[in-house]
């Protein structure tokens, strides 16, 4: 096997690849070249660790060939662990072999994270455009990838939104992948007022709302007169849209209260019946006589009562005075 890879060697030019672009891993592979007992292991070791920078390039390219910051710590992580391992078992065999191994496994795990990331994170816009920054595994520079919408369009849609009037209604922009876009992009918020369908909308009928960092707005307060198709855009600095949404807005008005008549008696006429609840001009004289009657009748009777209790009061007083008076001439 080890012939094998030296005859590799005189065809392909070694370089650098995805798991070598960290300073760490490259370290780390020098280090285990010098710590080689003999000069002649220590070349057979170079020629291997350069060997296996040509299979993850290949791996690589296999794969895109571009890999992104966090994809590339998992597999140097998970490798460096394997490789200490390595480093602290016992070798009883031929080392050049055993590093065959080990830089074997470093190529298996730069191929799980690549076929995880590859499908799956590379591109996870599934409309709009996305612009990312990602290290290309062949010369370990960093470069713009661009992922285009898989329908090659900007426009993901409608997302229709209910709300009452004097309600909120709340516009939302975001998608995962907005955050892996480069730049410093702008969400660009417009609409065009009144009820949404009613007839075909072009660019100039768009009023501009606001512009913002934040990826969702918040409409309170609601009105009817707010109803309209609502639109979301964002954008860079020089214009360039990665992602638009639409959001027709429908306001549901309140029930409206109807306000209640006013119930008013009918007025008597000139020839109705008089009653006593309902007195009129004629009957408060002699009423206001009768009150005035029996008031000055209780005053009196009030009057009279008094007098009689005091008379009563003084004539017991007098007989307990004489009382008193015929014992004291017994003694």
């Amino acid at each position: 096997m080890l012939l094998m890879l030296v005859s590799l060697l005189c065809c392909v030019t070694a370089a650098k690849a995805c798991l070598q672009c960290d300073r760490s891993i490259r370290m780390m592979h020098e280090d285990f070249i010098l710590s080689a007992s003999t000069v002649q292991d220590q070349i057979d070791l170079k020629k291997i660790c350069d060997q296996a920078y040509v299979t993850y390039i290949e791996t690589s390219q296999e794969r895109k060939g571009v890999i992104d910051p966090t994809t590339l710590y998992r597999a140097k992580t998970e490798y460096q662990s394997e490789f200490d391992r390595f480093l602290k078992a016992k070798h009883t065999g031929s080392i050049t072999f055993e590093a065959i191994q080990i830089m074997e496994k470093g190529r298996k795990i730069l191929a799980k994270h690549l076929d995880a990331f590859i499908p799956n994170e590379l591109c996870p816009n599934i409309c709009g455009l996305l612009q990312r920054r990602v290290m290309d595994c062949l010369s370990c520079r960093y470069k713009v990838y661009v992922c285009p919408s898989p329908t090659d369009q900007q426009d993901c849609g409608e997302y229709p939104v209910l709300a009452e009037e004097g309600g909120q209604a709340v516009l939302n922009c975001f998608l995962p992948w907005h955050t892996l876009l480069l730049g410093t992009p702008e969400y660009h918020y417009s609409w065009v007022p009144g009820p949404s369908g009613t007839e075909k909308m072009d660019e100039s009928d768009f009023k501009v709302l606001v512009v913002t960092d934040d990826s969702h707005v918040v409409l309170n307060q609601l009105r009817l007169d707010e109803e309209g198709t609502y639109r979301c855009s964002l954008q860079d600095q020089i214009g360039t849209i990665f992602y638009q949404a639409i959001f027709p807005l429908t306001v549901i008005p309140l029930p409206r209260q109807t306000p209640r008549p006013l119930v008013s008696l009918p007025s008597l006429s000139h020839g109705d019946s008089y009653s006593l609840f309902q007195p009129t001009e004629d009957l408060l004289v002699p009423l206001i006589a009768v009150v005035t009657a029996l008031s000055l009748t209780a005053s009196v009777g009030l009057t009279v009562v008094l007098r009689m209790m005091m008379t009563r009061q003084r004539a017991a007083t007098e007989l307990r005075s004489k009382k008193g008076n015929g014992t004291e001439n017994t003694a």
